[in-house]
């Protein structure tokens, strides 16, 4: 599985430093920017802003999908999947996860989502719930498959094991921060986090590879 993300490859390094720029002004001000605004701050015309991401949606859902994208998928085998390399490959993707998700700039964006959902002044919150969680829940499942086929992970149905995932990743971390909890998470904590909750995921849907079901821990 490859580590660099759909989005990378989609933003040239110039649009990922104009998006850069939208993010920088979200944490200043939320989403009440202008688009010359972000000409401005970005150093580039706002024709250019329009020929590249279209009107101020396209600019938003650019700005959450290269956001997003700094979420990095682990490198995985091809073939050959074990335990140890699922486990560390959901730690992996776990640490990542919660590192960007704590961050300022994912704090702002999902902050100004929250003050518009359902006012309909803003389909923020419709775009960051696309290409967050719902991309987040996308980029897993091969890694969920792959387990599957590999003999290591019993499920039904993705969208199962993706809410589990979530939540034993995300639990009320994101929420207490939106809120203003200063005390964030270290990097030792992210990182003890993600190997607990890959732990427990595994106790929940993993299976041995003759399909024997694990002792839950």
């Amino acid at each position: 599985m490859n580590a660099i993300s759909q989005a990378e490859t989609d933003f040239s390094p110039r649009q990922r430093e104009v998006l850069d720029a939208v993010l920088a002004l979200m944490v200043e001000e939320g989403d009440a920017f202008s688009t010359a605004k972000v000409a401005r701050a970005a150093a580039c015309s706002k024709e250019t802003l329009y020929k590249w991401f279209g009107d101020r949606d396209g600019l938003l859902t650019a700005t959450v999908r290269w956001q997003a994208s700094k979420v990095k998928m682990p490198e995985m085998p091809k073939a050959g999947l074990t335990r140890e390399a699922l486990r560390g490959g959901l730690a992996e993707f776990a640490a990542s996860w919660l590192t960007v998700i704590t961050g300022d700039l994912s704090i702002a964006l999902n902050r100004a989502a929250v003050a518009h959902a359902g006012s309909g002044k803003s389909r923020l919150g419709e775009i960051v719930l696309t290409n967050g969680p719902y991309a987040m829940a996308r980029r897993l499942e091969p890694l969920f498959a792959a387990g599957r086929a590999a003999g290591l992970l019993a499920f039904d149905r993705t969208e199962d094991v993706f809410r589990a995932f979530f939540g034993l990743v995300v639990g009320d971390t994101q929420i207490r921060v939106l809120l203003g909890e200063s005390q964030r998470l270290t990097d030792e904590e992210i990182g003890q986090r993600a190997q607990a909750a890959a732990e427990r995921f595994l106790a929940l849907f993993g299976k041995g590879k003759a399909g024997r079901e694990l002792p839950a821990a």
